[in-house]
């Protein structure tokens, strides 16, 4: 029986403007693959990285990803942030019949034999957010996304929640992922003419701070006008800084503030590995706990065949920091919590609302309603 490693592709930037939730998503499987391999990794063999910098760069990820599998024989590919890199990566692992575990929030509307799509869709975040901002600040939004896919889908989906419940949109714009300050200043000029209830964010890279930091100027106070964000996780406010942050919104599968076992285990290793002033996200986690999915699925599986892996995962369940997880044969997406969390000083989110239990993949946003997540409530 062989002993070398079973390699695994990172595609994963130490640089560019996705740097930090990139390193952040790196971190995660570097975790989990330091606790696969000390449970004696896959039969005796362990688990290597492979990493590749993709410097934010969409045609790299592209380059990087054909490579990792035509010249070194690997597989497993593990990464991307925005959705026009998985889609130009998609393709690539499509053709060789390799695995892409994608663990980001997405906008749905996908589905491929050859990805494991880890982070939430739509259902998951998107529409509770609606649901909490909504009930508790009012129905007058305004969007601000940079300039890709995942916001103009996101915006799209919260559009017809606010016309399904009668309120009114002041105005969708869009910011480059090299957005400087004044092109913030002149998108927060629309808030002092004609305030909204909140401001729905979906702003990606470090131009993100910006927008806070131009809110904080304006004045304006979470309380009366708070910022509501799919994007705005532990580890941009570590960068942005928890002062501009704090009293504003996020929805998301995971914070590190999850009160579970597997959660404060993980959390405690990942400074142990990484510094105790390293924090973690919702796409940390999904990154390490598809990790110790795919360990599973190859340790049930004794093999590394991509299509006896994909056979196997929908039958494993796995105590996430979040919870437990599942992934779904149908879709291959993933049964996650869903969360909404408000900023604190120190940087962590408190968490106001989040489901019972894990909740059904639906990618496809086939049942939006908001009293449908509802139900499934309850206050942290």
């Amino acid at each position: 029986m062989s002993n070398n490693p079973i390699l695994l592709g990172g595609l994963f930037s130490e640089s560019g403007p996705l740097r930090d939730i990139e390193v952040s998503m790196r971190r995660g499987t570097e975790l989990a693959i330091a606790e696969v391999n000390e449970q004696g990794g896959i039969d005796g063999r362990p688990f290597q990285l492979c990493q590749r910098d993709p410097r934010s760069k969409t045609a790299l990820y592209v380059e990087h990803a054909e490579s990792l599998i035509r010249d070194q024989g690997i597989n497993f590919l593990l990464g991307c942030y925005m959705s026009r890199m998985r889609k130009m990566v998609l393709p690539i692992v499509e053709r060789y019949n390799a695995l892409l575990f994608y663990p980001v929030f997405y906008e749905g509307f996908e589905y491929s034999e050859n990805v494991i799509y880890t982070g939430s869709t739509s259902h998951l975040n998107n529409v509770p957010l609606a649901n909490y901002m909504f009930e508790h600040y009012g129905k007058r939004v305004l969007m601000i996304g940079t300039d890709y896919i995942y916001p103009y889908e996101s915006n799209r989906i919260m559009s017809d929640l606010i016309y399904e419940e009668e309120g009114e949109k002041l105005g969708e714009y869009y910011v480059p992922l090299d957005a400087c300050r004044e092109d913030y200043s002149k998108l927060l000029s629309h808030i002092e003419k004609d305030p909204p209830s909140f401001i729905f964010c979906t702003v990606v890279g470090e131009s993100l701070g910006y927008l806070y930091e131009g809110y904080r100027q304006l004045g304006l106070t979470p309380e009366e006008l708070p910022i509501a964000s799919l994007t705005t996780s532990e580890t941009e406010i570590r960068r942005i800084g928890a002062q501009d942050v704090a009293g504003h919104i996020t929805a998301a599968s995971y914070f590190q503030s999850v009160d579970t076992e597997a959660n404060r285990r993980a959390v405690e290793r990942h400074k142990q590995m990484f510094g105790e002033d390293q924090v973690t996200d919702m796409c940390w986690e999904a990154a390490y706990f598809q990790v110790h999915l795919l360990a599973m699925a190859m340790r049930r599986a004794r093999s590394e065949r991509v299509d006896m892996i994909r056979e196997i995962l929908p039958s494993l369940e796995y105590q996430a920091p979040q919870g437990t997880i599942r992934v779904n044969g149908n879709n291959h997406h993933t049964y996650l919590h869903a969360r909404i969390g408000r900023a604190r000083p120190d940087g962590q989110f408190d968490i106001l609302f989040q489901t019972t239990h894990n909740v059904a993949p639906d990618p496809y946003l086939i049942s939006p309603k908001l009293g449908s997540w509802a139900t499934r409530r309850r206050r942290g």
